[in-house]
């Protein structure tokens, strides 16, 4: 089974959560795809061109800000709901531009420890213009009317609208690490140098690759502001960030189901751990040390690794290798 059937089947399961209220709730479930769309968006930076930020959760609350204060402006009009997502994407893919050009010339653990600096400037920012709502963030966003006729007030019909962005935005993912692009993104990660030697400008790769990683955090935060109705300083703090690497790791780095699945088992113990208080980010970390541990693949890489080495245990040698062959 391939990422894609693995996908599928997913799809086909969140189908029929609205009409079986009792098996799961729909607003955890919507919770549960922006934050693989976050995870997926940080997948694309780290998984498949080697750079590791703490800044995505700049991006994620950017996105959520300037789609719930147009929101709470336009509403009311038939076109708010996409101009108010499309101008929050478009934000958090200019804060990227912003720090991913800055950062991007530098490596390693310096490149780490810019994106965290500016990170931090864009909570700080958050904290202290008035339209943020500043600590209590903003409050009671309007899901509005999708284009005059669905009533996304409803919780049945926000899920399927937020099932189709989530659908859109993985298809975008897959489609951008199975192009050209993509190729000469992890041609740039496994050997830069080489890279460069044949002609390609890897510093202009890596910040388009950033920049959009940065619009797809957007894009999640953005549905994360439509369906729950809040932004607040939490989605642009660092631990925010933090947490993402964690959900990648967990599912596992460079699959592109592998940070649904970390996504899924991180915000799953967030809620049905909660009764337990702050313990359940010691339970988080000590599943995070068990999986570094046995699990250094993460969960989808591991499973993917142990298929391929099935495969090839089971395979039948080829007649070139065989003994009568060679005999012959």
């Amino acid at each position: 089974m391939t990422s894609r059937h693995l996908f599928a089947a997913l799809v086909a399961g969140l189908l029929v959560v609205p009409l079986v209220p009792g098996l799961v709730y729909p607003i955890f479930v919507m919770k549960v795809m922006a934050y693989g769309l976050f995870a997926c968006a940080f997948n694309l930076l780290l998984g498949f061109t080697g750079l590791v930020s703490f800044a995505h959760a700049a991006f994620l609350g950017t996105a959520g800000y300037v789609t719930g204060a147009l929101m709470i402006r336009l509403g009311a009009h038939p076109l708010g709901v996409p101009v108010s997502f499309a101008a929050g994407v478009a934000a958090a893919a200019l804060v990227g531009f912003a720090i991913g050009g800055l950062a991007i010339r530098r490596r390693g653990i310096y490149f780490a420890m810019i994106t965290l600096a500016l990170s931090q400037i864009v909570y700080f920012l958050a904290v202290q213009f008035r339209w943020t709502g500043g600590e209590d963030g903003l409050q009671g966003i309007p899901r509005g009317t999708l284009l005059g006729f669905v009533d996304l007030s409803s919780d049945t019909a926000m899920y399927y609208v937020a099932l189709a962005l989530f659908v859109a935005g993985f298809l975008f993912i897959h489609r951008v690490v199975h192009s050209p692009f993509g190729q000469i993104l992890q041609a740039v990660r496994d050997n830069e140098a080489r890279a460069v030697s044949l002609g390609y400008d890897a510093s202009r790769f890596q910040l388009l690759a950033f920049v959009l990683s940065a619009a797809v955090a957007g894009y999640a935060g953005a549905l994360k502001a439509l369906v729950f109705g809040l932004v607040s300083l939490n989605d642009v703090s660092l631990h925010t960030s933090t947490e993402v690497v964690l959900m990648t790791l967990l599912g596992g780095v460079g699959t592109l189901v592998g940070p649904l699945v970390g996504a899924a088992l991180v915000v799953g113990l967030q809620n049905y751990l909660a009764t337990i208080g702050d313990l359940v980010t010691v339970v988080i970390g000590l599943i995070f040390i068990l999986c570094v541990s046995f699990f250094r693949r993460g969960v989808v890489g591991e499973w993917l690794h142990w298929r391929q080495r099935r495969a090839a245990r089971t395979a039948p040698p080829s007649p070139r290798s065989s003994p009568v062959a060679e005999a012959a």
